[in-house]
């Protein structure tokens, strides 16, 4: 069986290595072709450029790249359509893989399947039929999203979020990282995590740190831990050495993929508190029992944008799988330092509230069950042609 998969995002990334290896382990002898990071490159993809140059969010971001984004559509919709796999997996980032999808339709049969529902329950419900022209099959990460699929003709199956079968830190682990970053066992510990793209650390970074100096001045023996992307590694050191406190970076940059994933959970277990930008880190703090404040701004011709079109009233996926608003958020406008600080210092004062959300929603993405890679696998095998599985 052949596969082209493409993931423009660390996100997609992840998701791509956990589908891959599910279906490597039901499809021996799968072999794979496309785009992906290091973790899709660790389950044996050769990757055609690097996911990197996708890596941009916001209107205002990708103006600048369109003409590479374009010709690199182009580039990748041939090499699909020339290979003739069985199936082409998109993984999330649409604005590159579904228009990928679409050439590739225009001009073979080869059957799609994009993994991430497009979240047309928040914003720009019509994307759900626009994608239903190049897209056959879609893989849900969350359980309340196929009827929107469903209803515009699409195969659909809700499959699960990897962060929920993640391994958790154990306690050995966490003392281990307190020791190996002389931390004291009592000294409270906050993660900060400002984004795993260039545009979110550099518009973000500056805020996050000012928000900082009030809560250090209220608990001067807290320490911080910045857990870095390989990718903007080298900007979070440039863009945190003003801030009022000098943070542990945690920079996964030339080190093995297993001990970078395995400090990462040590460092979201030990921690007692983070401040988050808006997406999958989120279920990370959720899975670790991690509460959170939730931060997010985009440049601001996105942000006018954007905002006559969001349909909900939060992004944080925590509020959004337990349908509570016990994660604050200051996004926008919102996105303001003494906002951040006053946030946090509220949900330190009472975190249970967000605690039991945060166990309500790990529940519900199937904690404990079946890993979703392995789900994801299975079902794009069950949904695709008899013939196509037995190769």
């Amino acid at each position: 069986m052949r596969v082209f998969v493409i993931a423009g995002e660390p996100s997609g990334d992840k998701l791509g290595g956990a589908l891959m290896a599910g279906l490597r382990q039901l499809r021996p002898g799968v072999q794979f072709d496309g785009v992906g990071g290091v973790m899709m490159q660790a389950q044996g993809l050769s990757t055609r450029f690097l996911m990197d140059e996708l890596s941009v969010m916001g209107i205002a971001e990708v103006l600048p790249k369109y003409r590479h984004l374009k010709r690199r559509i182009a580039q990748t919709a041939q090499a699909v359509i020339d290979s003739k796999p069985d199936v082409l997996i998109t993984i999330d980032s649409p604005d590159f893989s579904l228009r990928v999808a679409k050439l590739v339709k225009q001009s073979s049969d080869i059957r799609c399947v994009h993994y991430v529902a497009p979240t047309v329950w928040a914003w720009r419900p019509k994307r759900a039929a626009k994608m239903a022209k190049m897209i056959d099959h879609v893989l849900a990460l969350f359980p309340f999203e196929p009827p929107y699929m469903e209803a515009e003709g699409m195969d659909c199956d809700f499959v699960g979020h990897p962060v929920a079968a993640e391994p958790i830190a154990s306690a050995d682990e966490k003392i281990s990282f307190r020791k190996k970053y002389d931390l004291e066992a009592a000294a409270p510990l906050l993660l900060v995590l400002p984004g795993s793209r260039k545009g979110e650390v550099t518009r973000l970074a500056k805020v996050l740190g000012e928000a900082l100096a009030p809560i250090l001045v209220k608990h001067p023996a807290m320490r911080v831990v910045v857990p870095a992307a390989g990718p903007v590694a080298e900007l979070v050191e440039q863009e945190t050495k003003g801030w009022p406190v000098t943070p542990i970076i945690l920079d996964p940059r030339g080190q093995d993929l297993d001990e970078v994933m395995t400090e990462k959970r040590a460092a979201f277990a030990a921690a007692d508190f983070g401040i988050a930008v808006s997406g999958t880190v989120a279920l990370e703090l959720a899975a670790a029992r991690t509460p959170m404040v939730s931060a997010y701004d985009l440049n601001w011709l996105s942000r006018i944008v954007i905002k006559r079109m969001v349909k909900i009233d939060t992004g944080n996926l925590i509020n959004l799988v337990s349908d509570t608003r016990h994660v604050p958020e200051f996004v926008g406008d919102e996105c303001r330092a003494d906002l951040i600080s006053a946030g946090l210092e509220k949900l330190i004062a009472n975190p249970q509230p967000q605690l039991d959300a945060m166990a309500d929603t790990m529940n519900l993405l199937g904690q404990g069950g079946e890993d979703p890679g392995l789900r994801a696998a299975r079902a794009v095998l069950e949904r695709m042609p008899s013939h196509t599985t037995q190769n």
